[in-house]
């Protein structure tokens, strides 16, 4: 065991988003004294609980709210879920990351523009909701392009855009699948990039990585979309498990291994992953 290689990814610790998102509803909830967040603000298990010792309550939906502020996620939310808030007399406080936002105002331009949206990401998640709320209704998220096919008429103006969290190339091979479908006589296709800078470069270094070693772990939370994808990505180039803390690891996994790799998710604390770190050199 005392030659295994351990390696961390050059690209671990909170995204800037995350670090943005949670440094405000700390703030708030010290000068508050508590304050509720509508869902979870960030899909960390580890994250939640710490936020919980300062008085951070996650409302499950507006129905659950109780008090005159609420705080809304670095996923982001609709311009509609904002008006009903505000209707309510309740104070909207966002954490919605930059990058999200860009998808956003991107889905907004668009859909003025006459486009009818598509969104290659996962329609369950609030980002993609909150992100299609900005289209006004006028779009679908879809992982697959026979959605494409489905819709009836076929629009004559799409826009495409991506979750922020999504694979690069998955991304790329989604789009072409589109245009297949979808260029006919006189149709137009609009395609923004708008995954995140930091995680592209995430994966990056993570499936670099990967690439050198027996075994690779990736830390963050069961829910997490982007640490799901980094996984995801890391599988196609060696043996990878996801955990959410070190007490996950199981000894047989490291059986046979010279080198092994760590990578955490956008919304994994750096010190969550320096335990990891930290149980394998033990």
């Amino acid at each position: 065991m005392a030659n295994i290689e351990i390696e961390k990814a050059g690209k671990t610790g909170f995204c800037f988003g995350v670090r943005r998102a949670i440094n405000t509803l700390e703030k708030v909830a010290r000068e508050r004294g508590g304050v509720e967040t509508l869902g979870a603000v960030v899909h960390n298990e580890q994250v939640l609980q710490k936020l919980a010792e300062l008085g951070v309550r996650v409302a499950g939906g507006m129905a659950d709210i109780m008090g005159d502020a609420v705080v809304t996620s670095s996923h982001g939310v609709s311009p509609q879920v904002e008006e009903e808030l505000h209707a309510r007399g309740i104070t909207v406080i966002s954490t919605t990351c930059p990058f999200v936002k860009r998808a956003q105002m991107a889905a907004r331009r668009l859909s003025e523009a006459g486009f009818f949206i598509i969104v290659y990401g996962d329609a369950e998640h609030p980002e993609v909701k909150g992100i299609l709320g900005w289209a006004k209704g006028k779009g679908i998220a879809t992982l697959g392009a026979q959605a494409i096919t489905a819709l009836d008429p076929l629009p004559r103006h799409i826009g495409i855009l991506s979750q922020t969290t999504q694979i690069p190339a998955q991304f790329v091979a989604f789009v072409k699948q589109v245009i297949d479908r979808a260029l006919t006589k006189d149709s137009e296709i609009r395609i923004i990039d708008t995954i995140c800078h930091d995680i592209r470069e995430r994966q990056t270094a993570a499936l670099e990585l990967a690439k050198r070693v027996d075994l690779m772990l990736v830390i963050g939370g069961r829910h997490s979309a982007n640490t799901r994808h980094l996984a995801e990505l890391c599988a196609t180039a060696t043996r990878t498990h996801q955990i959410e803390t070190a007490a996950e690891i199981k000894p047989s996994w490291l059986k046979n291994c010279r080198s092994i790799g760590v990578t955490g998710g956008a919304s994994t604390a750096e010190e969550t992953v320096a335990e990891v770190m930290e149980r394998l050199s033990d």
